[in-house]
């Protein structure tokens, strides 16, 4: 059976749970946010030293009104969610279908925003059209720059960085993944490939591979180092590294703190892309649910902290995945859930406390 990227990530996020003196799972320590921030919040953008960002739909900022001025008042740059991948982009006859990243990108535009590029090549993504190219490495080779240059093209101007490659490690770690792209283009070569075409489009942008368990996989983040490493010396123009940052409140403390400093070491600037801590049990979060809401709000504290403790030009920006509970993918997976800075109705949770609250050294 194969199981989903969903699951496999929620796998990932599990072992944060893991008996053994490694994998403690970490209790309340006490620790909590100022509760201030929830009786007057902030704009965290107006707070933050670096890029605030979050992943959206164009539906719900078109016509959700509290989405939408959630989205204009707290951050700096904003993630098409999925309709900037090929599943949405490439259609089956090969034409290329950007309306709905064409509105978010005009929602940055009118709130002096900018757009992240999520993402250009992923292995999961195969649309059909390109699953029917001629067998001709030149035909594919060319279709895929033609995709590239056309996407980053459409975007310059108000796109302020891509994820090229979207996780390109294998869950288990240690290898990289086989996929149509490796299997036409070469395993390391179509990487490359897509980081000199998109840079040859737009040079002013970072480009950035980007990919999640690195907090809590070590064999995922040193087979990720690994190919920074190669990347680097083949001369690409890889500009920052992405970390997804998918965890949950069961991540041990001191985690995050060691997966940025061994990424730092590279020099390179960081995105934190698409966080959020998931408080659901089998994920790996504290099964007591108030200690896992306390446990969460720590978790995004020390999230932040190891964020702002690293070099002012290496903090490339730290996204949210999603803008309130009721619009992440995890209370998709399971109702339950609540893993955001923001509840259903929108209201600020003891979450944004602590984000807010360690923006500004509390």
């Amino acid at each position: 059976m194969t199981l989903s990227r969903r699951a496999l990530i929620g796998a990932g996020l599990a072992l944060a749970g893991c008996s053994g003196p490694s994998r403690a799972q970490p209790q309340d320590n006490g620790w909590r946010p100022d509760p201030r921030y929830l009786d007057n919040p902030p704009a965290l953008k107006s707070i933050a030293p670096f890029g605030m960002g979050a992943a959206v739909q164009a539906g719900p900022l078109r016509d959700d009104p509290v989405f939408a001025a959630l989205a204009a008042r707290h951050y700096t740059q904003l993630t098409p969610e999925w309709e900037l991948k090929m599943e949405y982009v490439v259609q089956p006859d090969g034409r290329f279908q950007f309306d709905r990243a064409d509105a978010i990108a005009a929602f940055c535009r009118a709130h002096g925003q900018k757009l992240w590029g999520h993402t250009l090549v992923w292995y999961a993504n195969i649309p059909d059209a390109f699953a029917r190219l001629d067998e001709s490495r030149a035909s594919f080779g060319q279709a895929f720059d033609n995709y590239i240059t056309a996407t980053v093209g459409r975007y310059r101007g108000i796109a302020n960085g891509w994820d090229v490659i979207n996780e390109p490690i294998t869950d288990e770690g240690g290898r990289l993944r086989d996929c149509l792209w490796s299997q036409k283009l070469g395993q390391v070569d179509y990487m490359r490939r897509a980081l000199d075409v998109a840079h040859a489009t737009d040079p002013s942008v970072p480009l950035l591979i980007n990919d999640y368990d690195l907090e809590t996989k070590p064999a995922k983040l040193a087979a990720y180092m690994r190919l920074v490493e190669t990347l680097l010396k083949a001369g690409a123009p890889l500009g920052g590294l992405g970390c997804q940052t998918h965890i949950s409140a069961g991540l041990p403390e001191g985690a995050m703190h060691r997966t940025l400093e061994a990424l730092a070491s590279f020099g390179l600037p960081i995105h934190l892309s698409e966080l959020d801590v998931s408080l659901v049990p089998g994920r790996g979060a504290p099964a007591n649910r108030p200690v896992a809401v306390a446990r969460q709000a720590q978790v995004y504290h020390e999230v932040v902290e190891a964020f702002v403790g690293l070099p002012p030009q290496q903090r490339l920006a730290l996204t949210m995945w999603g803008l309130r509970d009721s619009d992440s993918w995890l209370k998709r997976e399971d109702a339950s859930d609540a893993p955001l800075l923001f509840d259903d109705a929108g209201a600020p949770k003891p979450a944004f406390a602590a984000v807010a609250g360690t923006l500004q050294g509390r």
